[in-house]
């Protein structure tokens, strides 16, 4: 059990939170809260379709589909991150749907995909808290468990960044944080 509480501090310690453009960030790969048909739409996507340029769209159609709770690779193109993580997670139905483990597992795959390519540092936003409806403060507390379990696990060596869009997204995220840090710690 020590080596795992090890893991797990060690895999906190390569999370962090910040407010701000997800397009922006010193990263190689950006995580995009994609739909299933991999199109440009608004949010998070719109920006990171609109900062990209139009390959990423002609990419993700050749692409085609993914679906949700999984997650798939394109270059970035316009981007300064070479990478972008193209997750689709679940549309909130009121959470009897299996919304909480496709949540995880978009988190999860963006994170195993990114260790096959070798990236060594990568921003997600909230996925699906934007249109998709899932509430903020659940999505953040799967979101910091998803990642940190999935660093701890794999002991991918990974700077993850939870990037949000705004100052309450940021506060859920960091609440997250701390609380999964203070329970590891005891």
């Amino acid at each position: 059990m020590a080596g795992a509480a090890a893991s797990q501090q060690r895999a906190l310690e390569r999370i962090e939170v910040v407010e701000g453009d997800i397009t922006a960030l010193d990263v190689e790969a950006i995580v995009n809260a994609a739909n299933e048909r991999l199109a440009p739409g608004g949010g998070v996507c719109g920006a990171i379709h609109r900062a990209a340029g139009p390959e990423l769209a002609r990419a993700c159609a050749a692409i085609g589909h993914c679906a949700t709770g999984d997650a798939v690779v394109t270059p970035g193109f316009g981007l300064r991150a070479r990478w972008v993580i193209h997750a689709v997670g679940p549309v909130w139905h009121g959470g009897g749907a299996g919304e909480d483990a496709l949540l995880a597992s978009a988190y999860r795959r963006s994170l195993e995909l990114a260790a096959r390519k070798g990236i060594k540092s990568i921003a997600f936003p909230a996925i699906s808290t934007g249109i998709y409806g899932f509430p903020a403060d659940r999505a953040a507390g799967i979101a910091v468990r998803t990642v940190a379990e999935t660093l701890a696990r794999q002991d991918i060596r990974e700077r993850v960044v939870l990037c949000c869009f705004s100052s309450a997204s940021a506060a859920l995220h960091r609440r997250a944080l701390d609380e999964l840090r203070t329970l590891s710690s005891s």
